[in-house]
């Protein structure tokens, strides 16, 4: 029996959990997991159900607009993989992690296609048996490279895009193109450190902590609503390289575990940030 994730954003009301409920016994749905949550300082009540069964969509979504408020959005999706699309520059690692995790069968994801600005991960990708294309910027303004790399993102028609260390800043018009659909990941330090070799101005600050983040894109370089967060402790007896690999295998981990909650329909923005259901 097929199942869907139903997922709710509205103003808090008395009886919401009962209504919603109502109209998915009524229309003979199982719901196999649920949950719920309400923004103390916003009263915005945010839900996310399984469910299971024969669906009518159309039918299912005009009866819940009926028992919520007018300012409800309602969202909802088959529970199936969705399609990816992944852009690179240089750097293997977080991309290496993503496409094993991917052979093994850990990603609710279709990997359509690598995108990048230059060749070097093309035999990495190429391994795996996923398409891989290389865009250079070479010769082109940031506006001319960006929609060729629209063009080619859009052959695929991603429900996901993930930035796996895709060092190129994006535009409004990238932002625009995809709301709600990049994920990026940075090291924790920015803005304290910026530039060339970041991890080496960490060690020469003695930091204790390394971290990373990943984020919404958004126009804000690096403010988009935070999905998920980890760190690591170091000391003085790191080597500037040790801090890098300590770094690389936090963003590692930080990125999976944000791209999962994305694959799993887990995620609401509340304004600038997210809540995680």
């Amino acid at each position: 029996m097929k199942e869907y994730i139903l997922l709710i954003d509205t103003t808090d009301d008395k009886g919401l959990v009962y209504n919603i409920s109502k109209v998915l016994y009524a229309n003979n749905l199982n719901i196999e997991q649920n949950s719920e949550y309400v923004d103390p300082d916003t009263l915005k009540f945010f839900m996310r159900t399984v469910i299971s069964g024969d669906i009518k969509k159309d039918i299912l979504l005009k009866e819940l607009k009926e028992v919520l408020p007018s300012n409800s959005t309602i969202k909802l999706t088959e529970k199936q993989n969705k399609d990816v699309v992944i852009l690179a520059t240089k750097e293997s690692h977080v991309l290496g992690d993503l496409l094993i995790r991917y052979f093994d069968g850990e990603l609710n994801a279709n990997i359509k296609a690598v995108i990048a600005n230059h060749e070097h991960l093309r035999d990495l990708v190429e391994k795996f048996d996923i398409p891989f294309y290389c865009i250079s910027a070479d010769g082109l303004s940031r506006e001319e490279h960006e929609d060729k790399m629209i063009e080619k993102i859009n052959e695929f028609e991603p429900e996901l895009i993930v930035l796996a260390k895709y060092m190129r800043i994006l535009t409004p018009k990238f932002v625009k193109t995809y709301p709600k659909k990049v994920l990026n990941i940075h090291h924790s330090f920015l803005p304290a450190f910026i530039g060339a070799n970041p991890y080496k101005q960490a060690h020469d600050r003695g930091v204790k902590i390394i971290g990373a983040t990943a984020h919404y894109v958004t126009d804000d370089l690096d403010e988009g609503p935070i999905i998920f967060q980890d760190v690591v402790r170091v000391d003085h007896t790191y080597s500037w390289q040790e801090m890098r690999n300590a770094g690389r295998n936090v963003e590692k981990i930080v990125l999976y575990n944000a791209f999962q909650l994305l694959l799993d329909d887990k995620v609401f923005v509340h304004k600038n940030k997210t809540v995680i259901l």
